[in-house]
């Protein structure tokens, strides 16, 4: 049974008064109750998951064209999820093509997921927190993974109100403990359960071994050496257990400083040079002290610049380089523009895109990141010259930018398992907070900053402009992304290892109960069938793709959304130009005084980049070799598969990417076919890779996002007349063409 009505959005967007006409009586609502009660066994519940509290007679709106319609059943809120079970989950079920994750259901919402909870009072919008004395009429949920769940509580019991709208904001909003996360319910309900994949080969970096192969793989073990001084933590609790120094550094000055101050190797390029990161050393007032710590500074210094032979030059990332909070704040505007609550302000801040884009600084932030790695590039291909990333704990930006670096100079990090492998190494070993940049525990929301889904916005950058070069897809990013909030897997919710292994029981110590087993997100059979996981896998990356350079034509958008800056809009930090370095020279502020041996003139820096980003671009693109980006301003896009998918408005019915990516398989599959009655050995080893283009047959049917937004329709006019839409065309006729474009009565 169905409602609907029109709802108004919030965020200063004039909508039009909110009405409910419901075609439900309250007499036959409580007739189904007996029903709904008989289907709470459809709510799945994973190994050590309670349910907290719940709600009956709860209607879910369904945003779709210009109204919004409800579907009636029940909201239950567990400590691991928020999950709400309509009638028509079992129409769903049937649609073969769905793209289904096995822990999340479409309509669950981890409650690490949650972003801000807002009621609506009389029509008004507020934020939802603490105690409240006046429970809402309707509940409005904005996540991370930017859905937006709309629950109508009109016709639900005042006291299950009460407890549903209270329990939700509590376990969602209130400081939690380490050990009270679900992670540590379900490792320890499921530890009899947990298998680890045996096709799963990513380095994890927690053994000597791995740090060793990983040297020999890249040839840098000619002047790197893994040490296991760490062993047990003993040294310092934010390094991993195993790392790799420079060979001439004795083991026993990482123990000087708690492993401050000491050049931590990242990665080795076939020319001898390399890449190495270090945090920097306390600040200290006493003289005595800081002479000390200048002292080794300086013997640090003499191991690893040696000229002619050995030549490093520093990139303060802490000083000279964005900062953290204009990372936090640049995406708390842009990921605005998508938390879309109904039709009308998806219009409405549709004339306004561009500067709403623009003043967001999001798509700057993305080409500065991609910049400085091009930069470090040319210093290590080019010039031939080791690098040595600065910030304060070397655990934000330097995990960021040496990540980008791998990813441009070595293609084996553009391979499923060589980027979970670069993940491994860069980040989770590398001691990025995790549980504090996600604000997993709420306990410290200045903490928050999404420096990991930075990075992942540069990946696609990159994924998208050279797509053959790697071997996943765009779609396998965005489930990556979405990982970040399921507290199963163990890779996102520490902030070190040596966290990890301490609350998992495996810190050396005599413990009476047996360590912990957690699963790592890169078992991907947890979250999807192998169906799904083709999707993952780019059925166009080969050893020596040939690509037509042709410009591929675009289609015609209704919306202004394009996902790129015209090249006159383009922004620049005011602090830099686009090819020209904010100061003369490069200052570092190790000990609070200037360091002039650790300073490298940067006169000649941004010709040598210049002629590098030029040169490169001017030749044809080698795709297992060295792969620069375009970062010229329409060259940074909006990553549209991520923010728009859960947008009707934004899609293409059988447009866009997955159109042309159809046509691509279907001619890949046809050759193939021909090739496998040509050699019948090729086609024993080369089969199981057909069924890719399987899962995107009659792209007619399907939306420009797929695999996530499928057969869903969406308006194509706004709800309101604007004075900015007329100007895009007759709203009737764009309907009329999308009609004829797709047959609904086939769907």
């Amino acid at each position: 049974m169905l409602g609907k009505g029109v709802v108004g959005g919030g965020g200063g967007t004039k909508a039009p008064k909110p009405s409910f006409v419901s075609y439900v009586r309250p007499e036959e609502i409580h007739t189904n109750e007996k029903e709904v009660t008989e289907k709470e066994v459809t709510l799945h519940l994973l190994p050590g998951e309670q349910v907290l509290c719940e709600a009956s007679t709860v209607l879910k709106y369904v945003q779709e064209d210009s109204s919004q319609h409800g579907v009636y059943g029940r909201l239950v809120c567990t400590d691991f999820k928020i999950a709400f079970l309509g009638d028509d989950e079992s129409a769903l079920d049937n649609d073969e093509t769905q793209f289904k994750n096995k822990v999340i259901g479409e309509n669950d919402i981890t409650l690490h997921c949650v972003d801000q909870i807002y009621g609506v009072f009389d029509e008004k919008k507020k934020t939802l927190f603490g105690q409240l004395k006046k429970y809402p009429e309707k509940l409005i949920i904005h996540c991370k993974d930017l859905r937006v769940f709309q629950f109508c509580l009109r016709y639900t019991k005042e006291e299950e109100v009460k407890r549903i709208v209270s329990g939700i904001i509590h376990h969602t909003q209130a400081p939690k403990l380490l050990k009270r996360l679900f992670l540590f319910s379900y490792a320890t309900a499921a530890q009899n359960n947990i298998v680890t994949d045996p096709k799963n080969h990513t380095v994890m970096f927690d053994t000597l071994k791995d740090w060793c192969w990983e040297l020999e793989r890249t040839k840098g073990n000619m002047k790197y050496k893994a040490v296991s001084v760490n062993e047990g933590y003993e040294v310092c609790e934010r390094l991993p257990a195993y790392f790799v120094i420079p060979t001439p550094l004795p083991e026993e000055n990482v123990q000087h400083f708690q492993g401050h101050g000491i050049p931590i190797w990242c990665w080795s390029c076939h020319n001898g040079s390399a890449l190495l990161k270090m945090s920097a050393l306390p600040k200290e007032q006493d003289d005595g002290i800081l002479q000390i710590q200048k002292s080794f500074l300086d013997r640090i210094y003499k191991t690893i610049h040696r000229p002619p032979y050995e030549i490093v030059k520093t990139e303060d990332l802490s000083s000279n380089f964005l900062s953290l909070q204009e990372i936090q704040t640049a995406y708390a505007k842009f990921k605005q523009l998508f938390l879309i609550d109904n039709s009308t302000e998806f219009w409405d801040t549709d004339i306004k895109w561009f500067s709403l884009l623009e003043s967001s600084s999001w798509l700057d932030i993305i080409r500065r990141c991609l910049k400085k790695a091009i930069e470090i590039t040319e210093c290590m291909e080019a010039q031939n010259m080791n690098v040595l990333l600065l910030e304060e704990n070397a655990s934000d930006l330097c995990c960021l930018i040496s990540s980008l670096v791998q990813l441009m100079m070595d293609p084996h990090c553009r391979t499923r398992i060589g980027f979970q492998s670069l993940i491994q190494k860069e980040w989770v070993m590398g001691g990025h907070c995790f549980l504090d940049r996600c604000n997993h525990l709420r306990q410290n929301d200045k903490e928050e900053v999404p420096v990991f889904l930075l990075f992942l916005d540069c990946v696609w950058q990159l994924v998208h402009q050279h797509p053959p070069a790697f071997e996943f897809t765009e779609t396998y990013l965005t489930v990556l992304s979405d990982s970040l909030y399921i507290p199963i897997f163990s890779t996102f919710f520490f902030n070190s290892p040596h966290q990890k292994d301490t609350n998992m029981g495996r810190d050396g110590q005599k413990t009476q109960s047996k360590p912990l087993n957690l699963l790592t997100v890169w078992d991907w059979s947890v979250q999807f069938e192998p169906k799904a996981q083709t999707l993952l896998k780019n059925p166009l990356y080969v050893e020596k793709p040939k690509l037509d350079k042709g410009q591929r034509k675009g289609m015609r958008f209704k919306h202004q959304r394009q996902l790129s800056l015209p090249l006159t809009q383009s922004k620049s930090s005011p602090k830099r130009g686009f090819f020209r370095e904010e100061t003369d020279h490069l200052i570092k502020n190790l000990l609070g005084k200037r360091i002039s041996k650790l300073i490298n003139s940067s006169d000649e820096l941004q010709d040598n980049f210049r002629e590098f980003y030029d040169s490169w671009h001017s030749k044809p693109t080698d795709y297992h070799g060295l792969l620069l980006p375009h970062i010229e301003g329409p060259e940074i896009k909006v990553w549209a598969q991520r923010y728009l998918r859960w947008i009707p408005e934004a899609q293409i019915l059988g447009g866009g990417r997955v159109a042309t990516m159809s046509k691509l398989l279907e001619m890949m599959e046809e050759v193939q076919s021909l090739q496998e009655k040509i050699d019948e050995r090729h086609y024993s080893q080369q089969a199981p890779q057909a069924e890719a283009p399987r899962l995107l047959r009659n792209s007619a049917r399907l939306s420009s996002l797929f695999p996530f937004a499928l057969l869903q329709r969406h308006s194509s006019k706004p709800v309101l007349p604007t004075s900015g839409w007329k100007a895009l065309g007759d709203e009737g006729d764009l309907a009329k063409q999308e009609d004829e474009f797709v047959d609904l009565g086939d769907i």
